[in-house]
């Protein structure tokens, strides 16, 4: 089992994200964002096996957004991961509370226990589009991201620690408006 600490979107707005897994999802042989049943977000952390107690990653988010209200963030681009399979993902606009919500996480909890690329230095803030686009599409799902031309915001508003897979959220907390 692992777990992820998450910000996530749980209102109207993240229509915008969810729409895009499904224009995503054609270039997927199965589209993988609706599959997860769990709503478009971003992740700070990801730990795998016993290394890190569910208490003790909640107690971390819960820490890294004391004070911290509902994020509306802005996206203008689609980028993508290289590999087998490629990822798309949404680029939000340089948010300083992501980055200062993941360097807390991070100094609460050692990042050798967190998955390479979530950790400092590593880790690239991304909202997932989609993370099996087949390799006869990468072409077409290149140039979909390359001609994306929108701006759109989105409100993150609930914090949470899941396990997965499947996703089974253990805590969440709706923050503040």
């Amino acid at each position: 089992m692992s777990l992820a600490i998450n910000i996530r979107a749980d209102n109207d707005p993240a229509g915008e994200i969810e729409r895009l897994w499904d224009q995503v999802g054609a270039f997927e042989a199965k589209p993988s964002m609706r599959a997860l049943g769990y709503r478009p977000h971003f992740t700070f952390a990801i730990y795998d096996g016993p290394a890190v107690d569910q208490q003790v990653a909640w107690n971390a988010m819960l820490a890294a957004v004391a004070g911290e209200t509902q994020l509306r963030i802005e996206f203008r681009r689609i980028r993508w991961f290289e590999g087998s399979p490629l990822v798309l993902w949404a680029e939000p606009v340089v948010d300083r509370a992501l980055a200062r919500i993941h360097s807390a996480v991070s100094a609460a909890i050692d990042p050798a226990h967190c998955r390479p690329h979530y950790r400092p230095g590593a880790w690239i803030p991304h909202c997932t589009l989609g993370t099996a686009v087949a390799g006869e599409r990468c072409g077409d799902a290149i140039a979909y991201a390359r001609g994306f031309d929108r701006s759109f915001e989105v409100t993150f508003d609930t914090v949470d620690c899941v396990s997965f897979p499947p996703v089974r959220i253990l805590a969440e907390r709706r923050l503040p408006s």
